[in-house]
């Protein structure tokens, strides 16, 4: 599996990290990892588009890009 990083603006309590979650799962066949403030830890198998998760983040307000 490989693994993505995100970082992400905007989120600010529990209920972010919930809807971040969320939104991740729905985006893909993503497997979530971690999720704190600032920041998502996934998986997915295969060669994983990264950009599935930023559109749907995007969606339910928050901004992303993938850690380098």
């Amino acid at each position: 599996m490989a693994e993505i990083t995100l970082k992400i603006d905007g989120m600010h309590c529990g209920s972010c990290i919930r809807r971040v979650t969320q939104a991740i799962q729905n985006a893909g066949p993503f497997e979530v990892e971690e999720v704190r403030i600032g920041a998502a830890r996934f998986a997915a198998a295969g060669a994983p588009d990264a950009k599935l998760a930023v559109d749907a983040l995007a969606k339910a307000g928050f901004a992303a890009h993938v850690e380098q």
